[in-house]
């Protein structure tokens, strides 16, 4: 059987304490379905809306900016809680099929970055709450955060998305996995740290989650990575009378697509890419595209779009 890398979405997993934990249980039948069969499965999950809430939630209790919990620590916090969630309700789901003896555990996970990406010249990632153009400005001369306008609803705070580099915890990560324990990692896409002096160093940054999966899955040396999102394939012409299902394609199509902007940013492009990185990272790997409902069939081959060289 194989051994599979699961990307959740953070929005698979709702907006509440209440919704995450329903969703959650939602996720751990797909999940255990997998493991059922008999793969080995490691798990990592966005954590967008519930990062911002973190983050929200300091910077309206605190009585200056600089008092404000810095971004690592929210996405750590995070990592903590929906790795909880996640872990109760795959363990419950194993239990109750039987599976009693198979460990399910969740792993704080600093990923390394470098503080020379691009990104970092150029933040683009929306954190926070919203604020009025005259607050942001003031926000912006008593500090180096960047503020732009989103969409009409205010001014928010972006930081850079960097590229992931390394997994700090690989070792003990490949450890697990090799004992045999459903492993829940790199969350959020991992706390973002680079190599200052003699130390990492959390940086203000957040890591797509997709990236560090792909990562954490050719770390790992995974044989399938699975995207799990809202719709059962990628299309491209979507929207049009053109409209294409891609249920099995390669590399070098789907780098063709991406040329041709079929690919939303920030949407399924980032999705499309992650599933390339890690399909073309070693010959026989597979990426797959495909929702949370029809994972264990996407890995028969039934549903999901699937990517390799």
């Amino acid at each position: 059987m194989s051994k599979i890398v699961i990307a959740l979405g953070g929005n698979a997993l709702g907006n509440s304490a209440n919704e995450q934990l329903t969703k959650a249980e939602l996720a751990a039948k797909s999940i255990a379905d997998l493991i059922t069969a008999g793969h080995h499965v490691v798990i990592a999950h966005g954590n967008g809306p519930q990062v911002g809430k973190i983050r929200l939630a300091f910077e309206e209790t605190s009585q200056a900016p600089e008092d404000t919990m810095p971004f690592p620590e929210c996405t750590a916090m995070s990592q903590g809680y929906i790795g909880y969630h996640l872990q109760q309700a795959i363990d419950e789901e194993l239990v109750a099929r039987g599976l009693n003896d198979i460990p399910v555990v969740s792993m704080l996970t600093q990923v390394v970055v470098d503080p020379q990406d691009p990104a970092f010249t150029n933040p683009t990632k929306p954190i926070g709450g919203y604020y009025t153009e005259a607050e942001a400005q003031k926000l912006m001369a008593e500090s180096d955060d960047v503020y732009v306008e989103d969409a009409g609803r205010g001014w928010r705070r972006v930081v850079p998305s960097p590229k992931p580099v390394d997994i700090y915890e690989k070792i003990s990560l490949q450890t697990l996995v090799d004992a045999g324990q459903v492993v829940i990692a790199c969350g959020g896409g991992g706390i973002p740290v680079i190599y200052e002096g003699t130390r990492y160093k959390g940086v203000d940054a957040v890591i797509d989650k997709d990236f560090a999966a792909a990562k954490m899955a050719a770390l790992i040396d995974a044989d399938v990575f699975i995207i799990l999102t809202a719709v059962d394939h990628v299309f491209v012409n979507f929207g049009t009378p053109e409209q294409k299902v891609l249920e099995t394609t390669s590399v070098v199509e789907m780098k063709q697509y991406i040329r041709e902007d079929q690919f939303a940013p920030g949407s399924m492009l980032p999705k499309v890419e992650a599933a390339i990185d890690f399909a073309e990272s070693k010959a026989g790997r597979q990426a797959i595209i495909a929702s949370l409902e029809q994972a264990s069939e996407a890995v028969k081959g039934n549903s999901g779009t699937k990517i390799q060289i």
